[in-house]
């Protein structure tokens, strides 16, 4: 089943004090293009949900990725998750796995893990040491509700709502849990 990976990278960064998407890690790529390219090692379809006007050249994002705009992306999460969301009418994937553009850890054999669980009416959400974490994967029969999604709380009230179709996937990957909110966060 296909799945398209969905990288939320539209956000402030407030705590970081700079653009943190930009931000090196040890192997010297961005923080943004490691996440990035993780991705795409896995998933079929890689896009970038990015500021209004900005490109993926850039931010030195790899030309397989799509770039899909937030005009509202400075009013939360929810206004850059829906924009990703809306861009997905033509996408003939079945699920869409939303992943956090400060989340370069997580393994590529988490993503294999989550894309075999995923299904068009189900909620994948990986969890470590009983802990939930990211990214979740909706299935398509939830992706209307994900285009109306605004303020700063993602996707909770969705998750929420269909509290039933959330398959809760325990995993041993601490990288579903760990993002850069500081610069002391990429040690």
């Amino acid at each position: 089943m296909k799945v398209v990976a969905l990288v939320l990278a539209a956000g402030q960064g407030a705590r970081f004090g700079a653009d943190k998407r930009q931000a090196l890690l040890a192997d010297g790529r961005s923080l943004l293009q490691h996440c990035v390219e993780r991705a795409l090692a896995v998933f079929d379809e890689v896009r970038v949900v990015l500021r209004a006007g900005e490109r993926a050249e850039d931010l030195g994002l790899p030309p397989a990725c799509r770039v899909v705009h937030s005009p509202e992306a400075g009013l939360g999460m929810g206004h850059s998750l829906a924009a990703g969301a809306a861009s997905l009418g033509d996408s003939e994937a079945q699920a869409v796995a939303i992943l956090l553009g400060d989340m370069p850890w997580i393994g590529a054999e988490t993503f294999r893990r989550l894309l075999a669980s995923a299904a068009p009416s189900v909620i994948v959400v990986p969890r470590h040491q009983g802990q939930n974490g990211h990214p979740v994967v909706f299935g398509r029969d939830y992706w209307a509700e994900l285009t109306l999604l605004v303020g700063d709380e993602g996707a909770r009230s969705v998750l929420r709502r269909h509290a039933s179709s959330v398959l809760l996937l325990e995993l041993q990957d601490s990288g579903v849990l760990r993002d850069v909110d500081t610069p002391s966060a990429l040690g």
